[in-house]
């Protein structure tokens, strides 16, 4: 047999062994990341299932805390599985297991003074998922370093790398967990609407405290408000006292993430019930944003 011959007949035994099992490593790589990627996502649809009437706001703590574990497991998985299958084409190709090891572990020096930041990104998803900071469909205020303003918005998926959060514009922010230096959880538990109403130096505080009382009692028996809040909002009394105007304090509790609707429509009772005594000031209701509290 020729020299040709024999290298043809042996590309073609190679194609029918290493060759053959190079394609079936890499296809059911890929198909079997695939069918984690559609089991995580039948499972999260389960959980959605579970609670029809709510929204992602609203959602128990355990679910919040099943779906963002769900993410990062078959985000796991999904790396194992491309790892395991390029080890394994290595070692069809030739490769042993003694020559990739020391090679991995200088790419692993390497990467690790080389890419800190992905490093640091990493541990910081860790401690995040560990410590229940927030999970899917939180609402949050993230502080990123470097960035002045911070997001507020709705988290859609959290990996140990990122947080994906969609603000009320819409826009969907995707910030490297290593670069959040500060985390607002508004949807843990319980929230808050607090309200500033500015009144004239002029009027009776008993008389406006007794309006504030009545406006946070109609609120509470109103049956679009009432199911938002967990008790009747409380005056709280006279917060600052200015030249021309005092302010006094309104608090209402509420349903995690429903401290923004609960603070508009009171703001808008409360004026009608203040113009309606004939108390009036040159000053618009406090635009303080209402703030998240946990328990």
């Amino acid at each position: 047999m020729t020299p040709e011959a024999t290298a043809f007949a042996d590309l073609v035994l190679w194609l029918r062994r290493e060759g053959l099992e190079i394609v079936l490593w890499s296809t059911g790589s890929v198909l079997v990341a695939r069918l984690v990627t559609w089991a995580a996502a039948r499972w999260t649809t389960r959980i959605e299932h579970r609670e029809p009437d709510t929204d992602n706001l609203v959602r128990s703590e355990d679910a919040k805390r099943n779906h963002a574990l769900i993410q990062l497991l078959s985000w796991v998985a999904v790396v194992t599985i491309y790892v395991v299958a390029a080890l394994m084409v290595a070692q069809r190709f030739g490769l042993s297991m003694s020559a990739i090891v020391p090679a991995a572990t200088v790419a692993g020096v390497a990467l690790g003074f080389g890419a800190q930041r992905i490093v640091q990104d990493l541990l910081a998803g860790f401690f995040l998922f560990a410590e229940r900071q927030y999970g899917y469909g939180d609402l949050i205020r993230l502080q990123a370093l470097g960035v002045g303003d911070p997001v507020i918005g709705t988290v859609e998926e959290v990996s140990l790398r990122t947080t994906t959060v969609r603000t009320p514009a819409g826009e969907v922010v995707i910030t490297p967990n290593g670069q959040i230096i500060q985390t607002t959880n508004l949807s843990r538990g319980w929230a808050r609407a607090v309200i500033d109403v500015p009144v004239p130096v002029t009027a009776d505080v008993n008389h406006v405290n007794d309006i504030l009382r009545d406006v946070g009692a109609a609120a509470y028996e109103d049956e679009t408000l009432r199911p938002l809040l967990l008790d009747v909002p409380a005056v709280m009394g006279v917060e600052s006292i200015e030249v021309d105007q005092f302010k006094v304090r309104v608090v209402a509790r509420t349903l995690p993430g429903k401290q923004f609707v609960v603070g508009r429509t009171l703001r808008a009772m409360i004026t009608r019930a203040l113009m309606r005594e004939n108390i009036r000031t040159s000053a618009q209701l406090a635009t303080g944003e209402p703030t998240g509290t946990t328990q």
